[in-house]
C-alpha cells in the first residue's frame, strides 16, 4: 500500500516495463531535442566567460525540469520527461539525476588545460556511447540516468490530454474531508443538545 512518494531506488528493467504506460518516444525527436540543448549549453559556455563551464553544467543538469518536464530542445521537438512513480512532469531533482552522466562529461572537460580536452573526449566516447546504446536498445528508451531518476522521455502528445498534477496533492485532497468531518461533529453536538432538551442558542 502506497502512503506517499516512494524513496529513490534503482529500478530493474522488468519493473520498468510493467510500471510505464507510455510508449517509447521517437528517436529522431529525442536526438533533435538533445542537439538543441547541447547548442544552448555550448552558447552559455562561450557567452558567460570564466563562469561559462559552470553555467553550462547547471543547464545540462536542470534543463529537463525547467518547462514542466521539458528542456528548451524538448519543448521545440514536442517530447517530455515524465516521473513514472506519479506520472507527473519531471522536476529539477529528477532532471539532475537523469542528466548526471551527461554532466560528468562536462566535469571531465573542466579539468586543467590539455588534460581536460582528453578527459572530456574520452568521457564523451564512453559515457555518451553507453547512454546512446541504451536509448537505442531499451524497449522504452531508458538510459542509465532514467534508471536512477525513474523517468522516461515520452511524446508530448501522449500526455497532452492528461492533467499534470502537483507532486504533493495530498493536502488539497484532505481539506474537503476535514471540512465534512467538522460539519458532522457540529451536527452531532446539536443532536445531543436537542435530546437533552437544550436547544442550540443562536448567536
Amino acid at each position: 500500500m502506497n502512503s506517499g512518494p516512494r524513496a529513490l531506488r534503482l529500478v530493474h528493467e522488468g519493473e520498468i516495463l510493467s510500471g510505464s504506460p507510455y510508449p517509447k518516444a521517437a528517436l529522431l525527436l529525442r536526438l533533435g531535442a538533445r542537439l538543441v540543448d547541447i547548442a544552448v549549453a555550448w552558447g552559455l559556455w562561450v557567452v558567460c566567460g570564466a563562469a561559462g563551464s559552470v553555467v553550462a553544467l547547471l543547464f545540462v543538469l536542470l534543463a529537463d525540469g525547467m518547462l514542466h518536464g521539458q528542456s528548451p530542445g524538448k519543448r521545440i521537438f514536442g517530447v517530455k520527461v515524465i516521473y513514472l512513480p506519479t506520472h507527473t512532469a519531471a522536476r529539477h531533482r529528477d532532471s539532475a539525476l537523469r542528466n548526471a552522466p551527461l554532466a560528468l562529461i562536462i566535469l571531465l572537460g573542466m579539468m586543467p588545460e590539455g588534460l581536460g580536452l582528453v578527459a572530456g573526449a574520452g568521457g564523451l566516447l564512453v559515457i555518451g556511447g553507453l547512454e546512446g546504446w541504451r536509448v537505442l536498445k531499451d524497449p522504452l528508451g531508458w538510459r542509465l540516468g532514467d534508471m536512477w531518476a525513474q523517468t522516461q522521455v515520452v511524446d508530448g502528445k501522449v500526455v497532452a490530454g492528461a492533467s499534470v498534477a502537483a507532486r504533493t496533492p495530498v493536502a488539497h485532497q484532505r481539506a474537503p474531508g476535514r471540512l465534512l468531518s467538522a460539519a458532522k461533529i457540529r451536527r452531532g453536538r446539536s443532536l445531543r443538545r436537542a435530546r437533552r432538551g437544550k436547544p442550540c442558542a443562536s448567536r
